[in-house]
């Protein structure tokens, strides 16, 4: 299949919720950690043009040729580098790209990766027990099913994909090895839990659990959350959409202690912390999809958008009246000059 063809039926999810979170605004720049097939990176382009920047990352090099098809109009205005998110701060330094006027994350998977890539991230399609979003990665989903022990396969299950059964999936596992494709784990896992009515197929959350494990998603989704507060400028969004509870979790409980200041232990009768808040929360609530939205894309219905503004301190390395002109110049949207974008990215390489 095409890249042009996987892409066709790819729809992004809460698109005007997430440009709207996003700020996007004509000469920004932004990053789009995961980039896939370019539907909201395509939407920052339209929005920040004339004059926009867009950083697009992607673990996944099928997802960096897709997108450089759709967004090749605006080639001279994008960079995609294929890279895990995990190392966000190291590619933007690398190319020169901070700070930014926006940063998001949209967790989910593109209709090419689920139905077309042959890596077994689903069990509609038989295939290999890969599940690696980049080919190039050691550890595949086939290496854990067929070498973990027992107990840390119930532990994977249990943790990273919520399944009150993961102790007699792992037992069936076991003896059932070698396992070499997706239909054969699915199987294994109707058998072990019984055939469940509803939506859900009773392999969904091991699935999910396997992904998760072979990707260090969880992991690596904190590190790169806690890069992208650093790498934001003066009022930068940051937003993230996320797809199951232990992704929103995360996001959530790191939003909420940035927009704290104290953050000493319950009980602690003096601050000795220092935590000073690094974000302020856009909306309280999470953000969700529409009824219109999810009856046209049903696979976006468990999304969940979160967004935050980035709040910077006087820093010490500027004086004050530097500082007082660094944020009227900000606040006028005038750090898009090179000599001023230089000066706040000192302030940022001694924070």
């Amino acid at each position: 299949m095409s890249p042009s063809n996987q892409n066709s039926n790819h729809v992004p999810v809460l698109l005007e919720e997430a440009m709207e979170a996003l700020a996007v605004q004509p000469g920004g720049r932004y990053v789009d950690c995961t980039v896939g097939s370019g539907g909201h990176a395509r939407a920052i382009l339209e929005r920040s043009s004339p004059g926009g920047q867009l950083l697009g990352i992607d673990a996944d090099p099928m997802a960096i040729k897709v997108a450089q098809k759709k967004l090749e109009e605006y080639k001279k205005s994008v960079l995609l580098v294929n890279d895990n998110f995990v190392n966000l701060q190291a590619t933007c330094i690398k190319y020169d790209f901070f700070p930014v006027h926006g940063i998001l994350l949209d967790l989910g998977f593109s209709s090419m990766q689920l139905n077309g890539s042959g890596r077994g991230f689903s069990f509609q399609h038989d295939a290999h027990l890969d599940m690696r979003f980049n080919p190039e990665q050691e550890v595949t989903a086939a290496d854990i099913v067929n070498t973990s022990p027992e107990a840390e396969l119930a532990r994977i299950i249990r943790t990273y994909g919520e399944e009150s059964h993961s102790r007699q999936i792992a037992r069936l596992i076991v003896q059932e090895r070698p396992i070499t494709s997706t239909l054969h784990l699915a199987r294994i896992v109707e058998k072990a839990v019984g055939r469940r009515t509803g939506k859900i197929h009773p392999a969904t959350k091991t699935f999910q659990a396997i992904r998760i494990a072979v990707n260090l998603e969880l992991e690596n989704l904190e590190r790169a959350l806690k890069q992208a507060i650093e790498l934001l400028g003066f009022e930068g969004r940051l937003v993230v959409i996320s797809y199951h509870s232990l992704e929103d979790r995360i996001v959530k409980r790191l939003m909420q202690q940035e927009a704290r200041g104290c953050i000493c232990p319950p009980g602690t009768p003096v601050c000795i912390c220092g935590h000073e808040p690094r974000l302020k929360l856009i909306r309280r609530h999470v953000i969700m999809p529409s009824e219109g939205e999810i009856r046209a894309n049903p696979r976006s219905r468990s999304a969940k958008l979160r967004a935050a503004t980035r709040l910077i301190a006087q820093d010490a390395c500027l004086a004050a009246d530097e500082m007082e002109i660094l944020w009227a110049e900000t606040e006028a949207r005038a750090w898009r000059r090179p000599a001023l974008l230089r000066k706040l990215q000192m302030v940022f390489a001694m924070a």
